[in-house]
């Protein structure tokens, strides 16, 4: 019986990353891993993935995976975008913008 190398991702702030790298028994589900990673209780309750892909804490892991922890959004990306577009104006930004 081998065992199955996973990552386990977090990023607690921007620009930064916790990378737990570990060893599981075949058939570690993502709450398992998330437990044996050390990362903080409370992250269980947020959304998971597993390369990009949203998955639920009952799925198995499989060999090289990496357990991606999402953190909630402060602020919707869309209504951000807004908010630049508005204070950079409508001359210097955008598809209003001319070329030189």
């Amino acid at each position: 019986m081998s065992l199955l190398r996973v990552t386990v991702v977090y990023s607690p702030a921007p620009r930064q990353v916790c990378e737990s790298p570990l060893c599981v028994a075949p058939g570690t589900t993502v709450a398992q891993a998330l437990a044996a990673s050390g990362l903080p209780a409370e992250l269980g309750s947020c959304t998971v993935g597993i390369w990009g892909r949203r998955v639920e804490l009952a799925q198995v892991l499989d060999d090289l995976d990496r357990v991606e922890v999402y953190r909630e959004l402060k602020v919707d990306p869309k209504h951000a975008r807004r908010a630049r577009f508005l204070l950079q104006g409508r001359r210097s930004a955008g598809l209003f913008v001319k070329p030189k």
